[in-house]
């Protein structure tokens, strides 16, 4: 019979449970373990509950309860439950309650380092392409493909992990840009044009359509430790009304800003004077990344081979009136204006941050799942705290086990012949 487990990735602005199956009577093999089903919280993330906290405990109900009748009822008190949140998000003991209520082996909630997410998430994606298992045997694993690329010297110890799996030892190079996931970018260039406009009633923002305007209070703006040093002294309760103009070029020119690409103490950096290796082999771009070149190939009908296609994307998405936008993807209101911005920062990122080129860009495969199972941290920390990779090679673990048994059978052999001979003998005497 299978085994169960279950995660809750707790992100800043949305929270998904993901719940796991493995089978129980076979060795911890990579590839064995597969998302059996999830289920996305509805509402904001859970940090958002902090003026409500026990709200924050009662919007998981829905998938819990969704949890109950997707594990078997024998299964409940067997399966553990995890809870990993991201964003420093503070209302951990407002959710331990509720799920401490339900009939889950839960063990614990805990606050992820943006490293520990990185990390994770490489550990998701090799394990479901089966790389650890391929070098752990000692076959040739392809050239950088989500998991070695050729060595390099990690020149920040601040930027490296070392971990050891299915007997190997890997150098991961790891960095978390706080206050540049997607929902604090859009904060933030909304705070830059704010300045830029000397806080008028009214703004042009040319990252959003032509015919889009919104009224928003600053304090949706400046909630965050990401703007917060940029507050200005105005009431935050007043509020500014931002016009959408549709430039694709003067959005790229601001979106830039949110970056400083000449300071660099080390060899190579990305930006704002961080470490980076080149760039080298085969990546998985997942999240956001999947979502906005999705949305740029089915929605816009463009391909994106290169990073010049996807910096063409960006200007058509950008030049496209908000009528236009809806009539082409009506069920996205919600995010829409936001996708000239968000595919101007990924170019920006992917090419002048991350140094992707023509050449290099082809290999980075946007993808948001690997067969059944979706590419992110939270399977990645199941398996860690559940050990289910373990440290030396699979092939030794096997060999062991198989020396165990044939000498367990050579014993018994060697038993019962002695018995056999020894009944015999004194057959033969009586």
């Amino acid at each position: 019979p299978p085994q169960y487990g279950i995660v809750l990735d707790a992100g800043s602005s949305h929270t998904a449970m993901f719940i796991y199956k493995w089978p129980a009577d076979k060795e911890n093999d990579t590839g064995v373990v597969s998302e059996h089903s999830m289920c996305d919280v509805e509402g904001p993330g859970i940090s958002s509950y902090s003026s409500n906290p026990l709200a924050a405990g009662t919007s998981l109900v829905h998938c819990l309860n969704q949890a109950l009748r997707d594990v078997p009822k024998e299964k409940h008190t067997g399966t553990p439950l995890y809870l990993g949140a991201t964003a420093g998000m503070r209302l951990l003991n407002a959710v331990v309650a509720t799920l401490k209520s339900y009939p889950f082996d839960f063990r614990g909630a805990k606050i992820l380092s943006g490293e520990e997410e990185g990390v994770f998430g490489w550990v998701t994606a090799n394990y479901l392409l089966e790389n650890f298992i391929k070098v752990g045997r000692g076959a040739r694993c392809p050239s950088g493909t989500a998991v070695v690329a050729r060595p390099y010297t990690i020149e920040d110890p601040r930027n490296e992990v070392k971990l050891q799996l299915y007997g190997q030892v890997y150098k991961v190079y790891t960095h978390s840009f706080l206050c540049y996931g997607r929902d604090q970018v859009l904060k933030r260039l909304l705070s830059k044009l704010l300045q830029a406009e000397s806080y008028q009633a009214t703004i042009p923002h040319p990252c959003w359509p032509t015919g889009y305007h919104k009224s928003l209070l600053l304090s949706s703006i400046y909630d965050s430790p990401c703007t917060e040093k940029e507050r200005p002294s105005l009431a935050l309760n007043t509020t500014i009304t931002v016009v959408g103009t549709g430039n694709g070029s003067l959005c790229s020119l601001h979106v830039s800003k949110l970056f400083d690409f000449t300071t660099c103490s080390f060899s190579r950096c990305s930006f704002n004077g961080i470490f980076q290796p080149e760039v080298s082999g085969n990546f998985i771009a997942f999240s956001a990344f999947f979502y906005t070149v999705d949305f740029i190939q089915t929605v816009m009908g463009r391909p994106v081979h290169f990073s010049s296609d996807l910096k063409d994307a960006a200007k058509s998405i950008c030049a496209t009136s908000w009528s236009e936008l809806l009539q082409k993807a009506p069920k996205l209101e919600k995010r829409l204006a936001d996708y000239c911005a968000v595919s101007t920062f990924i170019y920006l990122l992917t090419t002048k941050g991350y140094n992707f080129n023509n050449d290099s860009f082809p290999n980075i495969t946007f993808q948001k799942k690997v067969g059944e199972t979706s590419i992110g941290w939270a399977l990645g920390y199941m398996l860690n705290l559940t050990n289910m990779i373990p440290a030396e090679k699979p092939s030794s673990h096997k060999s062991m086990l198989y020396n165990y048994w044939v000498i367990l059978i050579l014993l018994f052999v060697v038993a019962t012949l002695t018995s056999l001979v020894t009944a015999v003998c004194l057959l033969r005497r009586s």
